[in-house]
């Protein structure tokens, strides 16, 4: 109980830190949250567990590169056994019509907390992520993510977790 409440005021906080920034860029409309919550590690059946969690991406901070338009994200997320990620990584956005097509990358400090040992803190997640435009700025979308320590640690046994996402542009 005493981690959960250590990784909820977490989370709090970096909500916090996240919305503080965001506040400074919704007049121009290039603050975009993404809620999410879906399955953790699906693919075992013995450490699987359900997640929620949060990021954030501003439009304004971005490099258009060989690989397309690449700006940064940050986020966190939890499980239900009390496991925690906080990344911070970049993003590429492909519009084609009104879905949309994002993968991403991004580096970041995992707990195991009650859930599964992924054999190290550093941790690599690999997102893909599919979009539906809806109106007032906003979108709804399914990802799966890999999360992987890239042999960094002792095993590496990985962790496949798919989501649903709710984006809203301020």
């Amino acid at each position: 109980m005493k981690h959960l409440k250590i990784h909820a005021i977490a989370l709090i906080l970096f909500l916090n830190s996240s919305l503080s920034i965001a506040e400074e860029n919704i007049k121009n409309k290039n603050t975009e949250f993404n809620i999410f919550t879906g399955m953790f590690d699906f693919s075992d059946h013995g450490k699987r567990s359900t997640l929620i969690g949060f990021q954030h991406q501003n439009e304004d901070l971005y490099r258009d590169t060989f690989l397309g338009n690449l700006s940064p994200i940050t986020g966190a997320m939890i499980t239900a056994d009390n496991a925690t990620y906080f990344y911070t990584g970049v993003q590429a956005q492909y519009k084609l019509g009104a879905l949309n097509f994002t993968p991403s990358f991004a580096p970041g400090y995992y707990n195991k907390g009650d859930g599964k040992d992924l054999g190290h803190a550093l941790e690599f997640k690999t997102e893909i992520q599919l979009s539906l435009n809806l109106p007032k700025e906003s979108q709804f979308g399914l990802s799966y993510n890999h999360l992987s320590n890239a042999s960094l640690g002792d095993k590496n046994p990985g962790a496949n977790s798919y989501m649903f996402n709710f984006l809203k542009t301020f």
